[in-house]
């Protein structure tokens, strides 16, 4: 038995379109076969989650899977699942034709571009600054020979004369009109008898191409900058899809992010720690800061800096720096120095390591 195509998208039967919207590309990010790379499991889950949305995503597609379930797109006569594409005018067409309600056909027209996703790794120090970046990519650009027509300078693409410049014809079975994609110009409702010999009637070209992309002050992991129009190049001059960059920071050496606040560790010496001192602590905005460590401060010690972290996306305000403390033990002494060593732990008392002797106290 087929699964619901509500569970599938994990959306309740009333949910609204953007709902259905933003439930599938959720998913769809999820399972996408770029992100999950030879896992069969991935790639059905991104189908199934895919096949839900094709039908829910079109009002009378949705309407015929709520009032007649699966077998509202199963080919009766073959036993074979025909998905909706038998169908496309959907079921309203079936029942307006048999009652004499027909409808005003539209124009399907050339295909729009799709999106497009880049992802630009950058440093932690672009983001904080933010950059302008320029990428390469290469992907279908209009053609500059035919303008992105498909047809040779002089002439022009043409109505198909099958389907009449809709790109979809019907036919009549029995008591149903069945609506199909036009096979003579495949959906377009245009016919190229003069093809463009750069892109063969195609109107795009695959181009190499660079863009400058504006990476903004705070951009964290995921971020997402769309270039409206800068996606793949719609078919014989329909639309362009969009690019969307997506922001992956590179691994610092030093510090670590969270949010809008830095996290770095830095070595202090004992000896130091014991009398305390000031240290020179390096930012994210390459400079360094003065911090004072007082006097007895324990390894593990987290100290901060207020201000020295990542901007905010939207501007305004800073994260903070935090500094977390690791005493470093004197290595390679020599003679004098462990000399004075014995003779400052002879000088010593309990109270000079609390939790030394607390812990003695309660083991021993």
């Amino acid at each position: 038995m087929s699964k619901d195509y509500y569970d599938i998208l994990n959306v309740s039967k009333n949910a609204s379109e953007s709902e259905i919207k933003a439930a599938y590309r959720k998913l769809a990010m999820k399972y996408h076969p770029d992100r999950n790379p030879n896992d069969k499991t991935a790639e059905n889950k991104f189908k199934e989650v895919s096949e839900a949305y094709d039908i829910l995503k079109d009002g009378q597609k949705r309407s015929a899977y709520d009032q007649f379930g699966h077998s509202a797109f199963t080919n009766s006569n073959s036993g074979q699942n025909q998905g909706f594409g038998g169908f496309s005018g959907g079921f309203s067409d079936i029942f307006e034709d048999m009652f004499g309600m027909g409808r005003e056909q539209t124009k399907q027209g050339p295909s729009s571009g799709s999106d497009l996703r880049y992802d630009l790794s950058i440093s932690l120090e672009q983001a904080f600054k933010g950059d302008q970046v320029e990428i390469s990519l290469s992907l279908p650009a209009k053609c500059e020979s035919c303008n992105g027509s498909g047809a040779n300078k002089g002439s022009r693409p043409e109505a198909c004369n099958q389907c009449g410049g809709y790109g979809k014809v019907r036919a009549q079975q029995g008591f149903f009109t069945i609506e199909r994609t036009c096979p003579k110009c495949s959906g377009v409702g245009e016919i190229i008898s003069n093809p463009c010999s750069s892109c063969r009637g195609q109107g795009r070209l695959n181009k190499n191409k660079k863009l400058s992309v504006n990476v903004p002050s705070g951009v964290d992991n995921g971020t997402r900058i769309r270039l409206a129009g800068e996606g793949e190049a719609g078919q014989r001059g329909a639309d362009s899809g969009d690019l969307y960059i997506f922001i992956d920071i590179k691994t610092h050496k030093f510090f670590e992010r969270d949010g809008k606040d830095i996290y770095i560790r830095v070595p202090v010496s004992t000896l130091d720690a014991i009398l305390g001192c000031e240290i020179f602590v390096p930012c994210i905005d390459g400079k360094k800061a003065k911090l004072l460590v007082n006097s007895g401060t324990q390894t593990g010690t987290r100290l901060r800096m207020k201000g020295k972290g990542m901007p905010s996306l939207r501007g305004g305000s800073y994260g903070d720096q935090f500094v977390e403390i690791d005493l470093e033990t004197p290595v390679n002494i020599s003679k004098k120095q462990q000399d004075l060593i014995k003779e400052f732990i002879n000088l010593g008392s309990e109270k000079n390591i609390p939790k030394t002797t607390k812990f003695n106290k309660n083991t021993i």
